[in-house]
């Protein structure tokens, strides 16, 4: 039992002032008394935590405060007391941030009680207590888990059941995320005092839930209640085994707890959140709003701001808000814990909204981290690197869209994006490229007719005929084509504008298509229907000048190129072509200017193909002999220029290097020339150019024989038999290497072709 009063000792004589403890007087007087009689610190103590026990709360501080530099230590192990002193007010300052809301004010209490405790420090550094206070303040600080760490261990050492020790261990198991430790503290608090408080049963359930022991965490939970029916932890952690049975009945009774949990405690930013996502499936958005705002005000944890922060955002966005839910999940994963990346899911939608490359990608990225597996992850992922031009992102869009159509082999939407990613990718692998996009659109197209039951769109099938154009099936192109036209004309009464609009692109296509398949008058027919309706398509009148110019007639394919110039007249296509009907007919000036106006213009200033152009116009001068050394060199050096520009804008160019090599054979470095050509014969076998230059270079080392097999090979493989300048090149090899019968047949060969 408790005193019932306290004496102080008069001042220089024997008597003393009796108090009685349940009719303290007011703090004031107390403090005078204690000032005028030079009381011991021992007695401004005891008569503190009186104070406080009746909660004058005021009185309390003010008397310890005051004892710091007031009281008498003029007595033996004062010191003792002048910790427990310094002690006591810091525990109450750390009490008190523990409540506080306000960051400033928090941070004051903070500094108020570290000043205490160092203080405290210097007098009995290693006094248990002591220890224990500081060993509580740095867990409540967050950032000083070993300090805390070390001093529990020190009082555990002295005396191993140390309650508040062992249950301050428990606590930092459970932060480093270790609950098996956790457990074991908290079971060993348990047998040295089975009357412990609540919240120890409260921390094992916790520790269950951790360790996926659910039913044994819903006994721990349920013991908390009735050990303290007021228990908001524990009403909160059966309420979320409840709510994840996923069952309506389990639904209804988690709903329970969490309003029972409200009604003890309108603050508790856990039961706040736990409510507001209720109420979002419930599509109540003013209550989400309402209640996730509350808790984010009423809680300094930042892992349980995020949650609040995202509770918002969503609200936000599904009320189609994008402003403000962008502001919210910003927020949100400025609070997040590495692991809660839903925030990021929400903020890439976001980003896609705006239209933000970088940091759409940046956010997904992290959720995929977190999640390997996602299939709305790798979707979205998917869909947005097949977007980007760069081939390590193309690569990777092609991995997700692979894995997500491997997961769920009915998403036609996943099939598509991956054909369309194919069709773009240069490969020969029947599962990558052309053949692979092929394949993937006719998964996707079985899937819309047997599954959803629906028409394939013409898009896909435009898609399809142009893919077997790309392979050279031809008639199964035009099939697909004249298929996608007819599906146009069924849609037109849903949305006329836009489907004749693709109508007019699959037309031309089909013109292209003809045009493969020599019937010229159909391509004809086919770009002059479109020129009727939309006067301003620039790519008919530049079919149309390109086919004149094939027949022969120069003057009316130069007049079909200017009727484009009509409409645009710094399209850089008209000009190359008109251009390229220059160098044809030797007329290198006039062609010259027309690629040097495409490079001046400010969007067409690093095209590579006027820049080849030109390269090839000088390459084209030193072919023909000159006594001038000087002009020689200067249109050498212009070449190359022209071919090293074209090669730092796109260092992958063969047309480049192979010009490079070309001016290396005209200024006699043989050998360099030929690792060009032959570097360049390895990136691509599909360009004759390199195939002859290859020959020109064995003629050159006097390697005659591979210079004939060379040339024979190059018109086999690009069918140039009859092609007249070849026959010659092929007649003075062997003509080098002494086989005159054969050089006389291909001379005679090449007067057949052209006489």
């Amino acid at each position: 039992t408790m005193a019932a009063s306290v004496e102080i000792p008069l001042r220089d004589t024997d008597e003393v002032i009796e108090l009685d403890l349940s009719q303290l007087p007011d703090g004031e007087e107390v403090l005078g008394i204690l000032k005028q009689e030079n009381t011991t610190l021992n007695i401004w103590i005891t008569l503190a935590l009186e104070y406080y026990k009746q909660e004058k709360i005021q009185d309390f501080v003010q008397i310890l405060e005051t004892a710091r530099t007031g009281a008498n230590l003029d007595y033996p192990n004062h010191e003792k007391d002048q910790m427990t002193c310094l002690d006591t007010l810091a525990a109450y300052y750390v009490q008190q941030a523990r409540m506080e809301k306000n960051k400033d004010r928090r941070t004051e209490l903070f500094m108020q009680a570290t000043q205490l405790y160092t203080m405290a420090d210097k007098i009995i550094m290693y006094d248990q207590n002591h220890l224990l206070g500081r060993a509580c303040f740095c867990l409540l600080e967050g950032d000083k888990l070993d300090q805390a760490d070390a001093q529990f261990n020190f009082v555990m050492n002295q005396s191993p059941d140390n309650i508040p020790s062992l249950l301050g261990k428990a606590c930092i198991s459970f932060n480093k995320k270790d609950y098996k430790g956790a457990l074991a503290y908290y079971k060993k608090a348990l047998r040295t005092n089975p009357n412990c408080p609540a919240d120890v049963r409260l921390g094992m359930g916790h520790c269950f839930y951790k360790l996926n022991k659910l039913e044994r965490a819903r006994q721990a939970f349920e013991r908390t209640l009735e050990l303290d029916p007021t228990s908001v932890g524990a009403l909160v952690g059966i309420a979320l085994l409840d709510l994840n049975n996923k069952d309506v009945e389990s639904i209804r009774n988690g709903i329970k707890l969490l309003s029972k949990g409200y009604q003890i405690d309108q603050s508790s930013p856990m039961v706040l959140n736990h409510l507001a996502n209720h109420f979002f499936f419930k599509k109540d958005y003013e209550k989400v709003q309402h209640l996730a705002l509350h808790s984010f005000h009423n809680t300094e944890n930042e892992t349980i701001q995020a949650e609040s922060c995202y509770q918002l955002a969503r609200s936000f966005h599904i009320q189609g808000d994008f402003d403000q839910a962008f502001q919210y999940y910003y927020q949100a994963t400025q609070f997040a814990s590495p692991t809660f990346v839903l925030p990021y899911y929400g903020l890439g939608q976001m980003y896609i909204y705006k239209g933000d490359e970088q940091d759409k990608e940046r956010c997904f990225e992290k959720v995929l981290k977190a999640y390997p597996n996602n299939y709305e992850t790798m979707k979205i992922l998917g869909s947005l690197y097949t977007q980007s031009d760069h081939p390590d992102k193309q690569d990777l869009a092609k991995k997700h869209l692979r894995k997500v159509s491997e997961q769920y082999p009915d998403d036609v939407e996943a099939w598509i994006e991956l054909a369309q990613l194919l069709e773009r990718q240069q490969s020969t692998s029947t599962s990558d490229g052309v053949q692979g996009a092929l394949a993937a659109y006719g998964t996707a197209t079985s899937l819309v007719q047997d599954r959803v039951k629906a028409d394939v769109p013409p898009e896909i099938l435009n898609n399809i005929a142009g893919l077997h154009f790309r392979l050279g099936n031809l008639n199964e192109a035009k099939k697909y084509y004249e298929v996608a036209l007819k599906r146009c004309g069924d849609e037109l009464n849903h949305d006329e504008l836009y489907y004749r609009s693709i109508m007019i692109t699959m037309q031309y296509n089909l013109g292209r298509l003809c045009e493969e398949m020599f019937q010229f008058e159909d391509a004809v027919n086919h770009y002059k229907n479109i020129l009727r309706e939309h006067p301003n398509y620039i790519d008919c009148y530049l079919r149309l000048g390109c086919m004149a110019r094939d027949r022969g007639q120069i003057y009316e394919a130069s007049e079909w190129f200017k009727e484009a110039l009509q409409i645009n007249s710094e399209h850089p296509d008209a000009w190359s072509l008109i251009g390229n009907l220059h160098l044809a007919k030797q007329e290198w000036g006039p062609g010259q200017k027309k690629f040097e106006r495409i490079l001046k213009h400010e969007q067409t200033q690093n095209d590579a193909y006027s820049m080849l152009a030109l390269g090839n116009v000088w390459l084209q001068t030193l072919h023909n002999p000159t006594k001038d050394k000087e002009k020689e060199k200067r249109h050498q050096d212009r070449a190359l220029a022209m071919y090293k520009q074209v090669l730092r804008n796109d260092p992958k160019n063969i047309f480049a290097a192979n010009g490079i090599g070309a001016v290396l054979a005209h200024k006699g470095h043989i050998r360099e020339a030929r690792d060009i050509f032959a570097q360049v014969r390895e990136a691509t076998a599909e360009v004759a150019d390199v195939w002859l230059n290859l020959a020109h270079v064995y003629i050159e080392q006097r390697q005659f024989i591979s210079a004939v097999q060379m040339y024979e090979n190059c018109a086999r493989k690009f069918r140039k038999r009859h092609d007249p300048e070849l026959l010659l090149y092929l007649a003075r090899a062997y003509f080098k290497c002494g086989k005159y019968q054969d050089c006389k047949k291909t001379l005679l060969r090449a007067r057949h072709v052209a006489p």
